[in-house]
């Protein structure tokens, strides 16, 4: 892949954008249609998608869409950070990695092709290189966490802006660096933009000349010397995340100038398995100290289990204490993973737009922000 391959079709001419066409609303239309797949390294693809009716997309680089995709008869919602950037608003991509065992990574590896139509809502998200403008950025990914730090990065290439951007990768070996030739091409045209991979492993079919091992403040020193005055931004998997921010932190750097965001959409993450002891321990104190707050039973239609919920607690937190294993993700009306079908029963929900009016209107509710008020069957 080249820079000018960047969010286009090559099969599409530049006179053949209709530069008259409206901006993309998902309140409107929430459905696009799927225009190029593009096979990024032996497990990661970029899915190109354009809007079912002509429009343009307006997002800022770093957010995320929430997608709805029907699989063996169940609608399951994933968030995917937009790779593209919106300064090529014409197309919208999503990258993704297949991983083992995951329903929605291995259906969209197996099945989605040019011409098929998705649904999606968005964007959101408040991981933005835009909101924190700087003159030096230090960019910390590891595996498919890349996502939105290269929108970042396709933005300031393509609005020729002259940040200074030292943008470090971590990666399992050579072969799986996403990006790396767009990446590296960057770096040859633009001398304020540096491009730093690090591989654990190399083979002799995939050899490098790059760093190798674990990111550390050995090797943050040599590539990044200026780091505690530069505006960071991380993604990647948990332990990364982990790592990156207490190194950081022995190191005194102010986390005013720290961003991250991490998705893990295949399990439960660590930090929702915290989340879940906490809201026991909140359970067990607010049961102690207001012992006539109301319970009411909560039944999930799909796996046949019901739960006892307070309604001083989400649905969500009762089932993870329950032992459940619900979709989930940001655990704040934002992302829309959560979302299900409500059979019966009345909530009191608390989103920040990760559900519209009409789904609500049609019973949908997000389990991470609802209260019951009664009784509730739940379709899950």
């Amino acid at each position: 892949m080249t820079i000018g391959d960047v969010g286009q079709n090559p099969s599409v001419a530049p006179a053949a954008i209709d530069l008259a066409d409206g901006i993309w609303d998902s309140e409107a239309d929430d459905a696009l249609v799927c225009q190029a797949v593009w096979q990024e390294t032996h497990d990661v693809k970029t899915f190109v998608l354009k809007p079912a009716v002509p429009g343009r997309f307006r997002f800022r680089p770093g957010q995320f869409m929430t997608y709805a995709f029907e699989i063996d008869g169940e609608v399951i919602y994933r968030c995917y950070t937009i790779s593209s950037a919106p300064t090529r608003p014409d197309r919208l991509s999503l990258t993704v990695k297949r991983v083992p065992g995951g329903p929605v990574s291995n259906w969209l590896h197996d099945n989605l092709k040019p011409g098929m139509t998705i649904r999606a809502v968005g964007p959101m998200g408040e991981f933005t290189c835009s909101a924190h403008p700087a003159r030096k950025y230090l960019f910390l990914s590891g595996g498919s966490g890349i996502t939105p730090l290269m929108s970042m990065a396709r933005t300031f290439q393509d609005l020729g802006q002259q940040e200074d951007v030292v943008f470090v990768h971590a990666a399992r070996s050579p072969a799986d660096i996403i990006f790396r030739d767009e990446l590296e091409g960057m770096a040859r045209v633009n001398a304020s933009f540096r491009f730093v991979p690090i591989v654990q492993d190399v083979t002799p079919l995939s050899p490098s000349s790059g760093l190798r091992g674990f990111l550390n403040r050995g090797i943050l020193d040599l590539v990044a010397p200026d780091f505690l005055d530069r505006e960071v931004f991380v993604c990647g998997p948990a332990p990364f995340m982990t790592a990156v921010r207490e190194m950081l932190v022995a190191a005194g750097f102010d986390l005013g100038h720290y961003h991250d965001e991490s998705f893990n959409f295949e399990a439960l993450s660590a930090g929702e398995q915290a989340e879940a002891m906490v809201a026991e321990t909140q359970l067990e104190s607010e049961a102690q100290a207001e012992p006539e707050i109301q319970t009411y039973t909560v039944e999930f239609t799909k796996t046949r289990r019901s739960i006892e919920v307070a309604e001083t607690m989400t649905v969500l937190e009762a089932a993870k204490r329950a032992g459940m294993r619900l979709p989930s993700s940001c655990s704040q009306g934002l992302c829309g993973t959560c979302k299900s079908k409500k059979v019966s029963g009345t909530v009191e929900m608390t989103h920040q737009g990760g559900i519209r009016q009409r789904e609500i209107d049609a019973g949908m509710v997000l389990l991470c922000c609802s209260k019951p008020t009664s009784n509730l069957v739940i379709e899950r």
